[in-house]
């Protein structure tokens, strides 16, 4: 009898902690917040988004970005808004969409909910400070999402971003992170990619910046136009 108590613990442990972590990362949880990780599938368009910035490597892709027609999606760091904010105006008045990616890049899962608030608040507060836009858009850093989370996103309208793919970008060479992305190219795929590294100056985003001249040419053939989040959602980013 103690044996089996012990093994049905354990088997209510085990689902418990499963549970959590679907929540904390899963793509397609709700459980701390409302999220997207994935367009509508009859729509042939792809959104690109990028974490992490703005950087001083920014404006190079800004400048890919334009000569391929391609409107993304910018989740940027408070910090780094604040740090380069000539840099974060740009990304706005180039016709993409802000997002929010908290502050300071700290994870958020596993601190107070009262630390996740301030987090939060404080990049949205950062970035409609810079750039006068107000993120309709929130993706937790490294994609962690924890308690304290709805409320805030309710408070402050926020929709929670995930992923369809997530391009590795920050560690692997441009052709595997354009190899791996192009596989799972399909209709309303949300890909992650960065144009920074966990906020720090002076992130060499160089193999990201070759890995989106080489997804952009043939997802295009492929006949793929590019959208913002908010765009393939039909919501109008502001």
């Amino acid at each position: 009898m103690r044996g089996m108590i012990v093994e049905v613990a354990g088997a209510l442990l085990a689902a418990g902690c499963g549970t959590l972590a679907y929540a904390v990362g899963g793509r397609s949880s709700q459980l701390f917040g409302p999220s997207i990780a994935h367009g509508p599938r009859d729509r042939r368009s792809i959104a690109l988004t990028f974490d992490d910035g703005p950087s001083e490597g920014t404006p190079a892709l800004l400048e890919l970005l334009e000569r391929h027609g391609v409107r993304a999606t910018f989740f940027q760091c408070g910090t780094s808004v604040r740090r380069l904010p000539d840099i974060a105006r740009r990304v706005a008045a180039g016709g993409h969409e802000i997002g929010s990616h908290g502050y300071s890049h700290t994870r958020l899962f596993l601190r107070t909910p009262r630390f996740v608030a301030s987090q939060m608040r404080e990049s949205q507060r950062a970035i409609e400070e810079v750039t006068g836009t107000s993120p309709r858009l929130f993706r937790p850093p490294y994609g962690g999402r924890w308690f304290g989370m709805r409320g805030v996103q309710r408070e402050l309208d926020l929709t929670g971003v995930m992923w369809t793919c997530i391009g590795m970008d920050w560690k692997w060479p441009a052709a595997r992170v354009a190899a791996r992305l192009l596989r799972a190219a399909e209709n309303g795929a949300i890909f992650c990619l960065h144009d920074g590294r966990n906020a720090r100056a002076n992130a060499d985003i160089s193999n990201t910046i070759e890995a989106v001249r080489l997804l952009a040419g043939e997802l295009k053939e492929r006949g793929f136009r590019f959208e913002t989040v908010s765009e393939m959602q039909g919501r109008t980013g502001t």
